[in-house]
């Protein structure tokens, strides 16, 4: 069972790291056009959780999982995908073709958002148990991600060359395929790797929910 300090004690910690890191992301970014299109999705993420906290808990690990891929957008918010210096330095090392740091963030687009919509499937809707919820988690995931792709060409089609970092392609002719295509593997490699661990945060989440008094449990039956 979650105490309450301690479920105190850990949003009081993520939301530290989340702005700590929102903090350094912005100071002089790369371009403050592309910073602000990187991590408006992290700010309304954190609008979401924080308006939904008290009606649906998440458990921890999707929370900490939501912050990792906050600081993901960030620091891409900050270089822009194109030239984020660690991976500036495994091209040059590795001779790639390209920075390859919006590839992680495409398959974080999958491995994240795939124990979210499971958490809320499972708690929420029949599926629980059913054959059918890893196929149709996956399928969220990867409408998502191709959502995602339509609001990049969308913001380059309103912009014109002012979203050349924000689409972040590098001359790759592929690029927005190859985006849905690690969504999807992030999706599914999530849903194998996790979801035990996911069914326990759940269970600790229902456990810690007040429990009705006995009077008002027959009352509630009858």
């Amino acid at each position: 069972m979650l105490s309450m300090n301690g479920e105190k004690k850990f949003i009081a910690a993520w939301l530290m790291v989340f702005f700590i890191v929102l903090l350094w992301s912005g100071i002089n970014p790369y371009d403050r056009f592309t910073w602000i299109l990187e991590v408006a999705p992290a700010l309304i993420g954190l609008a979401v959780l924080a308006l939904t906290y008290r009606k649906f808990r998440f458990s921890r690990l999707v929370y900490v999982l939501v912050l990792v891929h906050a600081v993901i957008l960030m620091i891409g918010g900050r270089y822009t995908y194109a030239l984020v210096p660690w991976f500036d330095w495994l091209k040059e090392t590795f001779e790639l073709s390209r920075n390859h740091y919006d590839k992680v963030g495409h398959f974080a687009q999958g491995f994240i958002p795939a124990l979210i919509v499971r958490e809320i499937l499972v708690r929420k809707s029949p599926l629980k148990g059913s054959a059918w919820l890893s196929f149709i988690v996956v399928s969220i995931c990867l409408a998502f991600s191709a959502f995602y792709e339509l609001i990049e060409w969308w913001v380059a089609l309103a912009s014109g060359e002012a979203a050349e970092d924000f689409l972040g392609t590098q001359g790759y002719v592929w690029d927005t395929q190859s985006d849905m295509f690690l969504a999807l593997v992030g999706a599914i490699v999530s849903l194998a790797t996790l979801w035990k661990f996911n069914d326990q945060g759940i269970r600790r989440v229902e456990m810690s929910k007040p429990q009705p008094s006995p009077e008002k449990a027959v009352f509630t039956k009858i």
